[in-house]
């Protein structure tokens, strides 16, 4: 039977408390500690915490966040979403995510990627124009990393290391990396290259235009050798009582962050149509448990995935808001999910069982009379 893992996202939004006023950073930051406890609480398999550069976001440094979770929870891993390796140094990063593998009992994950936003370019000092070779190299060395061996790697863009060990050592195995990709064959492949699992960062459209990536991932690794890997999809959403309530609640937070989003890249006003359509069929999962389960289970079977994370923080919508949203996805949408995935597994079960009896009726049916004898 399949295994499917659920968690929560969220990239630290500066939300709005519940008389509009915008909260402080260091406010949200706590408050993210506390929803990362409550996902814990309530058996949910992953919290994962992004990184960002920008005033309507709190978090900076996911990796220090992380570990006051940690200090507080027992079980529940714990990761980024997304690491922007390109903009830091791979060394670094892998030695952040160890120390917070060491601190959390084994519990660190890290996705890597090259982010949405780029501000962290001229921030770190490094030049837009080289985007592409800056995340390939980055890589490359990271990868190098992942064994915990003696390192020597030379690159263009970054100081040779030569014979070099890192520390702190992962104390057990190694590091669960990933690669979240938003839609680029060549991500896909690369990620397969490298032989490490698969995060699609899915945050608009269907699930379904996302299957052929997922599809070209497997046959990738089989080309390139490598053993069977999972793959991950991350997409936003909010979970209430009722659908409308679910919409209306979150949809002036929505608008404003699109619209916010929208200007800067040359996109027009965001529209409740629009919305809506997203959140019938799109990659916003937002409503009631019934309907927001089956919308998962469709997406996890379309693409082959195993592990849905819901992204719960959305432009100004309330911690309250989001504890509440939490709840429910994992009282509710969660053990929903799984049944309607069960029920799959058990009509392929009663396929397979089925096909074996025919093919043993046929091998049968072929055997002449004296031969039975």
């Amino acid at each position: 039977m399949t295994q499917y893992e659920f968690g929560v996202d969220t990239f630290g939004d500066v939300t709005l408390d519940a008389d509009g006023t915008r909260l402080t950073h260091a406010q949200v930051l706590r408050n993210v500690v506390e929803e990362g406890v409550l996902a814990d609480r309530l058996g949910l398999d992953f919290f994962g915490v992004g990184e960002h550069h920008r005033h309507e976001f709190a978090v900076s440094a996911p990796e220090v966040v992380l570990a006051a979770i940690a200090s507080r929870t027992e079980r529940i891993r714990l990761g980024s979403a997304v690491t922007v390796l390109s903009s830091d140094d791979p060394v670094r990063v892998f030695q952040r995510f160890a120390t917070l593998d060491g601190i959390s009992n084994g519990r660190a994950e890290v996705i890597l990627g090259r982010g949405s936003f780029i501000e962290s370019f001229p921030l770190f000092g490094y030049d837009l124009n080289q985007y592409q070779e800056l995340f390939e190299e980055k890589l490359n060395l990271f990868a190098a990393l992942l064994t915990q061996e003696p390192v020597t790697w030379s690159g263009e863009l970054r100081p040779a290391l030569e014979d070099q060990l890192v520390f702190p050592p992962v104390e057990h195995g190694t590091l669960k990396t990933w690669i979240g990709v938003g839609g680029s064959p060549e991500s896909v492949i690369r990620a397969a290259h490298y032989g490490l699992p698969l995060v699609l960062a899915i945050i608009g459209g269907s699930a379904a235009r996302f299957a052929p990536l997922a599809d070209l991932y497997r046959r990738a690794l089989e080309q390139f050798g490598k053993a069977p890997q999972p793959i991950a999809m991350h997409s936003p959403g909010f979970i209430a009582d009722t659908h409308d309530e679910a919409l209306d609640t979150l949809w002036p937070h929505y608008r404003a962050m699109m619209d916010k989003i929208g200007a800067e890249r040359g996109w027009g006003p965001t529209s409740r149509g629009h919305f809506e359509g997203e959140a019938a069929g799109g990659a916003l999962y937002a409503g009631e448990p019934e309907r927001v389960a089956h919308r998962i289970a469709d997406a996890l079977r379309v693409t082959g995935a195993t592990r849905f994370d819901l992204k719960v923080s959305n432009g100004g919508l309330s911690h309250e808001a989001i504890m509440g949203s939490i709840e429910r996805y994992a009282t509710q949408v969660v053990p929903r999910v799984r049944e309607l995935l069960a029920a799959d597994d058990d009509v392929d079960a009663d396929l397979e069982a089925s096909r074996a009896l025919a093919a043993q009726d046929r091998a049968d049916a072929a055997v002449e009379p004296h031969d039975r004898a």
